[in-house]
């Protein structure tokens, strides 16, 4: 991967953090995240104009990201719910970076050589040692390991979907801008539906209203974190590129100790290092 590839992959994992984060630290994440879907595909629609519909090779993998994509947020909303954003991300970051590459070798026939398998090798390492350290202090994160574990499963899934319906789709911007509103109509009419359950309707419109102010600077970052992976993974092997865009989970732990001045542990330190270090790995393989 050359340096523009390694840089555009870390600036992805950068927003695709801090968007998260900024979700994550609304009074409402569910509504937030909702609206931020339909900003983002507000934003894009315009584009989707301009470079038409992705080919028709790509349409079965748009169906099954958006499918896993909605399962993998639900997931992680009740994940942040019972255990926090600082260890409910980072978890299920880790799980999917240590489970692209068997896919991606299944589904792709992929299998990135050596320095990039020993980088891969140390954010899986960096990301399961935040893991050990927020499952060592954080109190009863038993309870919600279950939707941490069913998001990193559907982050693993999606990866694939999207790295290989961008391949198919003849472009990734048209790709990009297709799935982001797709991903919009299916949490919309999710949201609607726990809604109905729940008893406490809300209109998709509503809800983009409410919280429209704090949603579009988030989408924007969204938007742009996903065509960038989009464009590398367009022509970059999956697994390495990936791997970088899940350091977004280091990015998340310094945005937790920065912005939200929680503390830096030694094993938060630890992984910050290794993840340092994997960089000019991948980059040289």
């Amino acid at each position: 991967m050359d340096a523009w590839t390694v840089s555009a992959a870390l600036l992805s994992a950068v927003l695709h953090a801090g968007w998260n984060a900024a979700v994550k630290a609304s009074p409402d994440p569910r509504g937030v995240m909702t609206a931020q879907m339909m900003a983002s595909a507000a934003i894009v629609l315009p584009g989707l104009a301009w470079t038409g519909l992705p080919a028709a090779a790509s349409w079965p993998w748009i169906l099954a990201s958006t499918t896993i994509n909605l399962v993998t947020v639900l997931s992680l909303l009740r994940a942040y719910e019972a255990v926090g954003f600082a260890m409910a991300y980072p978890v299920a970051r880790a799980l999917s970076v240590m489970l692209v590459v068997p896919l991606a070798a299944l589904v792709a026939g992929e299998v990135p050589g050596g320095w990039s398998l020993a980088g891969i090798g140390l954010i899986a390492l960096a990301l399961a040692t935040l893991a050990i350290d927020h499952v060592r202090r954080a109190a009863g994160a038993g309870r919600g390991l279950g939707w941490v574990a069913l998001a990193g499963l559907g982050i693993a899934g999606y990866v694939l979907c999207d790295a290989q319906g961008v391949r198919a789709a003849g472009s990734p911007w048209s790709y990009g801008y297709a799935v982001s509103i797709t991903n919009a109509v299916a949490m919309s009419w999710a949201t609607s539906r726990l809604g109905a359950t729940s008893g406490q309707v809300s209109a998709p419109l509503d809800i983009l209203r409410r919280h429209g102010a704090r949603a579009f600077p988030i989408a924007v970052a969204s938007v742009v974190s996903f065509q960038l992976i989009l464009w590398v993974w367009s022509f970059s092997a999956i697994a390495p590129a990936a791997a970088l865009r899940d350091t977004s989970a280091i990015f998340a732990v310094i945005i937790a100790v920065v912005v939200l001045k929680e503390r830096l542990t030694p094993l938060r330190a630890v992984a910050i290092v290794l993840a340092a270090a994997a960089i000019p790995l991948i980059r040289l393989g």
